[in-house]
């Protein structure tokens, strides 16, 4: 009952403030022809995360998890004609699914598409010295996340905004002893950005047509 409450109010949140776009229902449908597990960002989420980057004036953005690329198309779309958005994914056929449905938004010349494990390519990123990023946004398999954490704030400068998705899991997060290891990535993750002094953190619990989650959002530091 309360799921389809949740549903219902992003239903109408979403008719409401956020216009039918072609791009983004075609990205979700190729998704799931694909096969690919609807585990994308909501479009409410997705509006969020777009203003999220525009209000922070975000020119460099990274993104660790591409999946069908339709956070990478909100994300992009806030950039300045001169921003570009790299994005990792893991998985070849993800990887090439993202770009073509990034072809279809218009934006294959602001993101890049980078596939390899994320870790791998976070130290490769750092190695590479690359220019850091503005703003950093976490959702990729969550018993990595404290690995990807301390990858992106090695990519970071001070002001570097870092969001992480998924991190209530159902209110399993509270689950000192639990056995999934998704729930002690996040854990680790709230830990690690506790201990840090580099970062300011707070978190956020969510409903809606994803069910009961949350984000955390972490700013460096100057």
């Amino acid at each position: 009952m309360e799921q389809a409450k949740w549903t219902a109010v992003d239903t109408y949140l979403c008719d409401a403030l956020i216009p039918a776009d072609p791009a983004l229902e075609a990205a979700l449908a190729a998704s799931e022809q694909a096969g690919l597990r609807a585990i994308n960002v909501s479009p409410n989420q997705g509006k969020l995360l777009h203003l999220i980057a525009r209000i922070h004036g975000a020119r460099r953005i990274l993104e660790i998890g591409t999946l069908g690329g339709y956070s990478a198309i909100w994300l992009a779309r806030a950039l300045p004609a001169d921003g570009s958005l790299l994005t990792l994914e893991i998985d070849p056929d993800s990887a090439a699914l993202a770009r073509k449905n990034i072809e279809r938004a218009g934006l294959s010349e602001r993101v890049t598409v980078r596939v390899g494990d994320a870790v791998d390519s976070l130290r490769a990123l750092a190695a590479e010295r690359v220019e850091p990023f503005d703003l950093v946004f976490i959702d990729a398999n969550k018993d990595r996340n404290p690995d990807y954490l301390a990858g992106a704030l090695a990519l970071s400068r001070p002001g570097t905004v870092i969001i992480c998705d998924n991190v209530v899991r159902e209110g399993r997060v509270v689950q000192a002893d639990s056995l999934d290891a998704d729930v002690q990535g996040v854990r680790r993750y709230f830990e690690m950005a506790a201990a840090d002094p580099r970062l300011t953190s707070t978190a956020i619990q969510t409903v809606g047509s994803k069910g009961w989650d949350g984000f955390a959002i972490s700013i460096v530091a100057g």
